[in-house]
């Protein structure tokens, strides 16, 4: 049997045989790395933490370090790898990886990033197979990204919700809610996990736009990795996906305008956006820096009500339907019914419930009718 942490998992198979460790010049002993996970699969609404991960591995120095069997992992008829077939013969499979890479920031400090699909199948031997990687390797800390739709207007500062295997690894980030029991994911089980074993793990959440959820909303991104350099101590380039975004909103702003219905419904929901946040005092200089300090933080059970409130009265249409596998897709495993759910710790019902209408076709903002509510008709269970 494996233990992990005070848990014991029997007739575990070798999480060993699972994972295969390259030897590497890149990581040095007494380092501590920090280690970045964002698997894909679960919600990751506006495609943020695959163009953080993305941006982190283009733009800094990395070698891969280590490499999961995803033979054994990955359901392939769920999840279909991407075959190229040319004239009168099938020449090329892109078959789906999941990587550990050494990474060094710009001040050359190292850290570890694990990305690829989420796991199908084994989930605690995946588990138990990072804690081994985070043993070898002396990682300090983990830290695990996505994003999620929430009745949010992208006129306002992307939030975030937080949280962590330690309260005062987030102090100073507002709380969102309070209990809400939501299907699992990779990322929220190597959190809890990891804590158990005795290891700090933090998770950050951005919030989306639920209009935007299926485009490439790069502000999501520049939030997440900003609050991964704060937290991790790391400096990490935001530059071009700062310009992305300005460009994105831009568009946006241009087809909202263009639009009276669509104008109309973004600006409802900036009001009743600042009204909440008002009246919970998180206003000022932006979600991520909320002005109150964490002992004074407001009661997380009220605002979720309100939110919840808010969303019960938006018309529900639509869901979100799974994507065959591909490199880079940020929803590839969203499950076949469209039930995706919120992770651990989310609001319940801020998906994309209410979503206007959308604009001009091609644009930056198309999809939102597929972004649009997948909650449940009583609005309990979240499904973004």
């Amino acid at each position: 049997m494996v233990r992990g942490g005070s848990r014991v998992v029997p007739d575990m198979l070798d999480p060993h045989d699972l994972v295969e460790v390259y030897e590497t010049s890149d990581l040095t002993p007494g380092e501590r790395p920090v280690l970045v996970h964002a698997l894909r699969g679960f919600v990751d609404a506006g495609s943020a933490s695959s163009l953080a991960i993305s941006t982190i591995l283009d733009e800094l120095e990395s070698e891969p370090v280590a490499r999961f069997d995803a033979d054994q992992l990955v359901d392939y008829r769920d999840r279909r790898p991407r075959m190229t077939f040319r004239t009168d013969r099938f020449d090329a499979v892109v078959m789906p990886e999941i990587l550990v890479h050494a990474v060094r920031d710009a001040a050359g400090t190292p850290f570890l990033v694990l990305s690829g699909p989420e796991p199908d199948l084994q989930w605690e031997r995946f588990a138990a197979a990072v804690r081994l990687l985070v043993e070898r390797f002396d990682v300090r800390m983990a830290v695990g990204l996505h994003g999620i739709p929430w009745a949010a207007p992208h006129t306002r500062p992307v939030g975030l919700t937080p949280h962590a295997t330690d309260r005062a690894l987030i102090a100073g980030r507002p709380r969102w809610i309070g209990e809400v029991e939501v299907p699992g994911h990779m990322g929220a089980l190597l959190e809890q996990r990891l804590g158990q074993a005795g290891v700090p793990a933090v998770g950050f959440t951005a919030h989306v736009p639920h209009y935007l959820a299926q485009a490439e909303f790069p502000p999501a991104a520049v939030a997440l990795i900003e609050a991964l350099a704060e937290t991790a101590d790391l400096e990490l380039p935001t530059g071009s996906l700062h310009d992305a975004a300005r460009d994105v909103l831009v568009e946006v702003d241009r087809q909202v305008a263009g639009d009276e219905d669509t104008r109309s419904a973004v600006t409802a929901m900036e009001h009743t956006y600042d009204a909440v946040l008002a009246g919970r005092a998180l206003e000022g200089p932006g979600l991520l820096s909320p002005s109150l300090p964490a002992d004074e933080m407001p009661d997380g059970d009220e605002l979720a009500a309100d939110l919840e409130a808010y969303l019960r009265g938006l018309d529900a249409s639509g869901d979100e339907r799974d994507q065959p596998w591909s490199p880079g897709s940020p929803q590839d495993s969203a499950p076949a019914d469209g039930s995706a759910d919120a992770p651990a710790g989310e609001a319940p019902g801020t998906s994309a419930g209410g979503a206007p209408d959308a604009p001009a076709s091609g644009s930056a903002v198309d999809g939102p009718e597929a972004a649009a509510d997948t909650s449940d008709d009583d609005g309990e269970t979240p499904r973004p």
